[in-house]
Formats: C-alpha cells, sequence, structure tokens
C-alpha cells in the first residue's frame, strides 16, 4: 500500500512538472507572438516615416532639424536591431511623430496636400495598431512573469531558466503628454 501511495504521489509530481513547463513555455511563445505581432507595425511605421519626412521637407524646408532627428532614428537596419533596441527605437520614433504633425500646423499648405493627409491618415492607423499591439504584448508579458515569479511555479522556472520579460514602458514624461495632431 505505501508503494501505491508513493507512486501516486511521484506521478501527480511529475504531471504538475510536466504541465508547469509547458505552461511557461506557452508564455513564452505568446510574448514572442505578441512581439512579432508589435514588430510588424512598428516596421510598418519605420516604413512610413520616410514617405512623411520627405512631403515634410518639401514644405518646410528650415525644420531641418527636427526631419534630421527622425531620418537619424529612421537610418538604423531595422531587421538587424535587437527586441529591446526595436522597441527603444519605436519610442523615440513616437516621441518626434508629435513634432512632425506640429510642422503641419505651421504651413497650410502642407495640410492641404493630399500626399501629406493620405501619409498622415496611414500613420494614425498604424499608431493605433501599436498602441494595441503593445497592451497585447504587454498582457502576455504580465501572465508569463506571473507564472515564473509564483509559487510554486517558480521552482520550475527557476530549474529550466526561465526568466522574466520585460514589459513594454512609456520611458519618458515627454512621451507621457498627451499628444494633439491637429489636421
Amino acid at each position: 500500500m505505501p508503494g501505491i501511495i508513493a507512486g501516486v504521489v511521484v506521478v501527480v509530481i511529475v504531471i504538475w512538472v510536466v504541465a508547469t513547463y509547458n505552461g511557461l513555455v506557452k508564455g513564452r511563445i505568446l510574448i514572442d507572438e505578441a512581439f512579432a505581432t508589435m514588430d510588424v507595425y512598428l516596421k510598418k511605421r519605420f516604413d512610413l516615416i520616410p514617405n512623411l519626412v520627405e512631403t515634410v521637407k518639401g514644405y518646410a524646408g528650415h525644420e531641418q532639424e527636427t526631419l534630421k532627428q527622425i531620418v537619424g532614428m529612421r537610418n538604423v537596419q531595422y531587421d538587424s536591431m535587437s527586441m529591446d533596441e526595436k522597441i527603444q527605437n519605436g519610442a523615440a520614433i513616437s516621441q518626434m511623430i508629435p513634432r512632425i504633425m506640429a510642422l503641419a500646423e505651421n504651413y497650410p499648405d502642407l495640410k492641404a496636400s493630399q500626399n501629406f493627409s493620405d501619409l498622415s491618415a496611414s500613420l494614425n492607423a498604424v499608431e493605433e495598431d501599436i498602441a494595441n499591439s503593445r497592451k497585447y504584448y504587454n498582457g502576455a508579458v504580465k501572465q508569463y512573469n506571473m507564472k515564473v515569479q509564483m509559487f510554486p511555479g517558480s521552482i520550475i522556472a527557476g530549474i529550466m531558466h526561465f526568466e522574466t520579460r520585460k514589459m513594454y514602458e512609456v520611458d519618458s514624461a515627454e512621451e507621457r503628454q498627451n499628444v494633439q495632431v491637429k489636421f
């Protein structure tokens, strides 16, 4: 009888270890998928920015400093960036977009340009997609990090080297400000 009880306990522990491990793997895969979703939108914005900058350049030739900063952030080879670098670059570009839109306020002809209007609408849609994908990413990271840190799952996470992941966070007070974009 004690052998049967010991066997049942071992089987329960093995099932628990396998289920916990699989849950952690599933969480890690969800985070990778969530980042890939966000990455698609960050890349789309990354590719859209030069078109918007070129359109603005045609109207705002003397506003070169703002445009140079944006182009400088864009000159990095996107595909060679790490996950963290893509998140940091995306946050930096997010801070610059209101500056581009502010330039439009100073140039009525630019605001009336169909090309600028189309690009602005595309950028606005991409920004909404990025915001939604960031929420999804952070939700996946939160669930995973809870599994990694909460007992008893933390035991398996530690043994199997599952590390917590960093959430997407707003880095600066400037980025926390309400952005007013007017067309």
